[in-house]
């Protein structure tokens, strides 16, 4: 190694992924100066100070008791770099080109964690995607802040070491102290205020569509008067959705983790999201002058409800268009172009016109003709024909309210729709995908295995009511109502049912 010079290694996030950035420390005679470059943030730039006073604070001679000019080069400089978890590599580069530690491997070990001014280190976001990062690029420790190690523990073939002081990440590069490697922590997400299927008195063709749209993946339009169970019925469908699997854990607890919400452990719930109808573009598919992944990205593999639909803004609700059909978003940066996944079931609800009793049996509707259009017309038909599944939500009697039956519980649910996606993961293994609504036409007609009387009421039913893509993605949901009744073809019945789906009263 050059006198005066180190070099170790951090990460930057881009996107849900990262890449390893190196972090070099150059040592020139003159007076003292403190530069960062290689495309720094101002959170970056401003780590000379965090690493000034950590330094000190554990009795370590600090870069400002230098007289000598220190440059910390960031590489690539082509990207840009953000955020303050550079701080720890920094420092540890810095003591190197000091001499003020031991020289140690820095080939195999990757560097992040923010420092606090008396040398704590503070929480980063994105530690998983990194440790996954680290491990591909074939280095064999990760140093990072102990409340974030049990995420990247997940990660196997790289030793993830938690630190939560400075001076613990100094003598276990000197070989002074030993640090167990952290082990792999699960979170799990209660959701105890989610009701029960059983709950919900009646509406028995909601839940139906509701166990649908979860055992294939599809997407849901629920359309009613107020307080008829819209909402009730899309929270009771977070508790029927399958558990995750190993790989979409993963994918889930990575996007999480990028976008700062720092999970302490492997996600295994499916994500339920609800963004309030003032949410920007921004928020809701995600980018920003720090990209990072909206909530369609965060409900990935999971649900995202929107409640009254119409009351979102209209070029929010055209964004969704992309993702719905490809399960990805691309944010178009200056330099790049960033892709989130975003594989999501959209579950919406809406009233029938402005004052919410169009159509009602109980209450007269207050609205015009011309306001009725205008309101259901902020749901462009391009979008509605993206949604699988749409159904009317009717007013439930007051006797049946009263009535003490039970229908079928959440568990009960829940079997069934596991059942039907294990179905569909083994048809479909050969195409790498687990649900219905993500195969293409070709993969479709390929597994479909249509009865000849379905066949031809398909006909009838494509030549006077469906498009090209509403065509296909009845074929699906006729698909995953077979699977519901573990039924080797599509019958007759299963398409009718499906079809029935995509007729909207108003």
């Amino acid at each position: 190694m050059i006198k005066n010079l180190s070099k170790v290694y951090s990460a930057e996030l881009e996107g849900i992924d990262a890449k390893i950035i190196e972090v070099e420390t150059d040592l020139n005679v003159g007076l003292h100066s403190f530069n960062i470059v290689g495309l720094a943030d101002k959170a970056l730039n401003e780590a000379k100070e965090r690493v000034n006073s950590a330094l000190k604070n554990i009795g370590v001679k600090p870069p400002n008791r230098e007289n000598r000019r220190i440059t910390i080069n960031l590489a690539p400089a082509d990207i840009k770099k953000t955020g303050s978890q550079y701080d720890l590599a920094i420092a540890i580069g810095y003591l190197l080109s000091t001499k003020q530690i031991k020289d140690f491997n820095v080939c195999d070990k990757v560097f992040i964690g923010e420092l606090a001014l008396d040398g704590r280190l503070r929480k980063t976001r994105g530690a998983l995607n990194i440790a996954q990062a680290a491990s591909g690029a074939g280095f064999k420790f990760l140093l990072l802040p102990k409340v974030n190690a049990g995420e990247a523990a997940v990660i196997k073939n790289i030793k993830v070491i938690p630190i939560e002081h400075f001076r613990e990440a100094i003598e276990f590069l000197e070989e002074r102290r030993k640090i167990t490697p952290a082990e792999p922590s699960f979170l799990k997400i209660e959701k105890t205020s989610s009701p029960d299927f059983s709950e919900i008195k009646g509406q028995e063709n909601a839940k139906r569509a509701a166990m649908i749209a979860a055992a294939g993946g599809h997407n849901l339009l629920m359309t009613g008067p107020p307080g008829v169970g819209k909402s009730l019925l899309a929270s009771s469908l977070a508790k029927i959705l399958p558990k995750l699997t190993l790989d979409e854990a993963v994918e889930v607890t990575k996007i999480h983790s990028a976008a700062g919400l720092n999970p302490r452990g492997l996600i295994q719930e499916r994500p339920v999201r609800t963004p309030h109808q003032t949410s920007s573009s921004v928020a809701i598919v995600g980018g920003g002058a720090d990209p990072r992944p909206g909530e369609i990205s965060l409900a990935h593999r999971g649900v995202l409800f929107l409640d009254e639909l119409p009351e979102f803004n209209k070029n929010v609700l055209e964004s969704l268009r992309q993702p719905l059909e490809s399960g990805i978003i691309h944010v178009a940066r200056a330099k790049n172009t960033l892709i989130f996944p975003a594989r999501f079931t959209l579950v919406a609800a809406m009233n029938p016109c402005p004052c919410g009793f169009y159509g009602d049996e109980k209450k007269e509707c207050r609205c015009s003709a011309y306001e009725v259009i205008k309101y259901n017309k902020k749901i462009s038909g391009p979008l509605l024909d993206r949604i699988d599944i749409q159904i009317n939500v009717p007013r439930v009697e007051i006797a049946e309210l009263q009535s003490k039956s039970e229908g079928i519980t959440s568990i009960a649910a829940q079997n069934i729709v596991e059942t039907a996606r294990k179905i569909q993961k083994e048809r479909l293994k050969q195409f790498s995908i687990t649900t219905n609504s993500e195969v293409t036409p070709r993969q479709l007609e390929a597994t479909i295995n249509i009865e000849p009387e379905a066949k031809d009421l398909l006909k009838k039913l494509g030549a006077n009511h469906l498009s090209p893509r509403g065509y296909y993605r009845t074929l699906k949901v006729a698909r995953t109502v077979a699977d519901l009744e573990t039924k080797d073809s599509v019958s007759k019945n299963h398409l009718a049912e499906a079809f029935s789906y995509r007729l909207r009263e108003n």
